[in-house]
């Protein structure tokens, strides 16, 4: 077997713990030290791993190959640059950082010292949206919900980088195409930033997403809806289910009026319709933890020197979109606050 990763962790609190216990678990791991401001957490982490715990990123080994980094976006650049300056490949959960700038700066130290920078968009190790890749969909709209309880995390940053930015990196990654018009509206509920956004995005190939997310909902939805001219996919995340429905080529206006014409009542033609024309297939949805998938690949790659699906590039492309839309909300708030603005039925703001 090949040797094991020697790996690190920087912030080990409520999300970075579970990449500590995936180090800790994992044959292709080599955990080796955990780094936390806070000495209680460095206290608990040294008593349940048994490694050596910093309070420092500076601190950690010299001998450091790979290491996921747990802690508030605005220290994301900070922690990481000098990391992959040092050639130590990074995972960086997600935002990957605050300003296209900051991306930039990551981007170029990685492709300098040969690291790799991993992005930790857990949502594509999904099994629902890996089973969702098997199918070649060219979307024309897509839709995506994910609201959720307030879970008195992420304060930092208002749910269009907390939550929505998951859905933004999955719609990139369908579409495949430059984003060329964004409208958006957001709310604060809870907290000094939005805690309810909407979102409409236009891509320069005429594809639409209309995406919301909600840190303050009474219930938890993820769910994710993609339109082309011959089908249909709807994935749960939530349930790692999904569906997808194909139309027969013969499923034409004419063939659907011919139907009608010779159908003693609705119910027939439905049957005829959703039998023959209209094809309903369930996604296999293999099992697996998302995290734990992303985190062996993320070792796969350091060891073989491999491009992640995640990587910085795509990162960085999922938080550009997300500022455009923060402008566009900002730009909402302002004309709602000018004589005549605030008319829920114009377009909510444009960028």
């Amino acid at each position: 077997m090949t040797r094991p990763v020697r790996t690190a962790v920087v912030g080990a609190g409520a999300f970075g713990r579970h990449h500590v216990r995936n180090y800790a678990d994992l044959p292709e791991a080599d955990l080796v030290a955990i780094v936390d401001a806070n000495p209680e957490v460095r206290k608990r982490a040294e008593e349940q791993w048994g490694v050596p715990t910093f309070a420092d990123p500076s601190e950690l080994p010299p001998d450091v190959e790979a290491v996921s980094i747990a802690v508030p976006t605005a220290l994301h650049h900070a922690v990481a640059l000098p990391l992959l300056r040092r050639g130590v490949s990074v995972l960086i959960e997600k935002p990957m950082v605050r300003s296209v700038e900051e991306g930039r700066d990551l981007i170029a130290a990685a492709e300098r010292s040969g690291a790799v920078l991993q992005v930790g968009h857990v949502e594509r190790f999904n099994p629902a949206v890996r089973a969702l890749s098997d199918h070649d969909v060219r979307p024309r709209y897509i839709e995506a919900s994910r609201v959720a309880p307030f879970s008195f995390r992420s304060s930092d940053v208002g749910v269009v980088l907390d939550l929505m930015i998951h859905d933004l990196d999955i719609v990139l990654h369908l579409a495949r195409s430059e984003p060329v018009r964004v409208e958006a509206i957001g709310v604060p509920v809870l907290t000094a930033h939005e805690d309810i956004a909407n979102a409409r995005v236009t891509f320069a190939d005429g594809c639409v997403a209309t995406l919301t997310a909600s840190r303050v909902a009474t219930k938890t939805e993820r769910k994710l809806r993609v339109f082309s001219p011959d089908s249909y996919l709807v994935v749960d995340f939530g349930k790692r289910e999904g569906f997808f429905y194909r139309k027969s080529p013969e499923l034409t206006l004419e063939r659907v009026q011919s139907l009608a014409k010779g159908a003693q009542s609705l119910a027939d033609l439905q049957g005829v319709v959703f039998r023959d024309l209209l094809t309903m297939e369930r996604l296999e949805v293999p099992e697996g933890d998302p995290l734990t998938e992303e985190i062996r690949e993320f070792l796969r790659c350091v060891r073989d020197r491999d491009r992640p699906r995640v990587g910085g590039r795509e990162g960085l492309a999922a938080v550009s979109l997300a500022l455009r839309i923060l402008d566009a909300i900002s730009l909402a708030s302002t004309d709602a606050g000018r004589p005549g603005g605030g008319d829920l039925a114009a377009p909510p703001g444009r960028a």
